[in-house]
């Protein structure tokens, strides 16, 4: 028998591109709620660019209503000061999410590449065929909302793994 389904929130973290993917999963089944992408631009300070994508994952916080969220961990080792501004917009997505309330699971880019394609040296390209094959009928207006579609499919994997895992466990 079907669980009632559950949202959930997929964010791929970027200062410019903040991708977000919105799934619903009873336990079985994956469906495609809504993507999307919350941009901003090199011109604009960073306190500005910051505020601006707490308000965007606010937003759609607020209008989809998932209970729970994911996040991809980032690693950036060539440029410090890109590395510093990246590690700044992801401390905004993974607290809109939590000051919302919801719990926030992390995941780091093999992990959700083996998730959905089953190999974590997957190509970009693989990733996103498996998307649409998980979530048909899918199109993603950029790869930063594939790459939170994924993380959320991830989550939504491990979750099913982890409620499996605490049903069958019996304390002797």
């Amino acid at each position: 028998m079907a669980r009632a389904p559950i949202r959930i929130l997929g964010l791929d973290p970027g200062l410019q591109h903040t991708g977000w993917g919105l799934i619903e999963h009873d336990g079985f089944r994956l469906r495609f709620v809504a993507e999307g992408v919350i941009s901003t631009t090199p011109a604009e300070d960073l306190p500005d660019r910051l505020l601006a994508l707490h308000r965007g994952l606010a937003a759609v916080i607020d209008l989809h209503a998932p209970e729970e969220a994911a996040v991809e961990n980032t690693y950036v080792a060539r440029n410090p000061d890109s590395a510093l501004k990246l590690g700044q917009a992801r401390g905004v997505v993974v607290l809109a999410p939590a000051l919302a309330g919801l719990a926030v699971a992390q995941y780091g880019a093999m992990e959700v590449k083996r998730a959905v394609v089953g190999n974590g040296h997957a190509a970009k390209d693989q990733v996103q065929a498996m998307v649409k094959h998980l979530l048909p009928g899918v199109t993603f207006k950029r790869a930063d909302a594939a790459d939170a579609l994924a993380v959320a499919i991830c989550h939504a994997h491990h979750r099913s793994s982890r409620q499996a895992l605490a049903r069958g466990y019996q304390p002797a």
